[in-house]
């Protein structure tokens, strides 16, 4: 299966989550990717549209590398490899200057992205969390572990595409889980995809004050 855009997937994903019949779901999209795609869920279940900044801390020196991640929130959520980082010799200093950066990057993007406007309720509602797509789960770990702070009454993943293991380990940090596809041969989510434009900023901010007027 190949998606044409992140639209195309939205769109897609949202027709298969309209069958669930989901009770007060709020969508929370993992910027920059998976808000066009979240948006079109947002906009097909008539349901609020947020954010769950998160950030990947790569490997020293290969930064696509997941080593783990970190999500915001009172207290941030951390998910570190601790096999990656054993096996790599990677020191604990290394993982907390990362974490400092990868706070700092999340803290502009807050400002940017969200200014003064009120974060989603989710207590009690059913969370839906949406990307572009997953590859090693990192942060999709890091961003469900900390919405279920949040106390959602069901909490569901969402995404287009994704490789069936990491969907396994996945399986126990959720309610819920879609995915449309799940291949077994897979490099990146990128190659699932006709138009891979990278989101930026401003796409961002534009598709939330959209989602508003839903």
């Amino acid at each position: 299966m190949i998606f044409a855009n992140r639209v195309d997937a939205g769109r897609k994903l949202a027709k298969r989550l309209l069958e669930l019949q989901l009770k007060q779901p709020v969508v929370l999209a993992l910027p920059r990717g998976g808000v066009p795609v979240a948006f079109e869920v947002a906009r097909a279940l008539a349901a609020p549209l947020g954010l769950v900044l998160v950030r990947k801390i790569g490997v020293p020196l290969q930064e696509e590398y997941a080593l783990g991640a970190i999500a915001d929130g009172d207290t941030p959520e951390l998910v570190i490899d601790e096999e990656i980082r054993q096996r790599l010799g990677i020191s604990e200093n290394y993982v907390m200057q990362a974490k400092a950066e990868a706070l700092r990057e999340i803290d502009r993007r807050r400002h940017v992205y969200l200014g003064n406007r009120a974060p989603v309720e989710i207590a009690g509602r059913t969370a839906i969390i949406v990307d572009d797509g997953i590859a090693t789960g990192a942060t999709m770990r890091a961003a469900l572990r900390a919405v279920r702070r949040q106390k959602p009454a069901r909490l569901v993943m969402a995404v287009p595409v994704a490789p069936p293991d990491t969907l396994r380990r996945l399986a126990a940090e959720v309610d819920d889980s879609v995915c449309l596809y799940e291949p077994v041969y897979f490099a990146a989510v990128g190659q699932f995809y006709q138009d891979f434009t990278q989101t930026n900023d401003d796409e961002v901010i534009r598709l939330l004050a959209e989602a508003d007027k839903i």
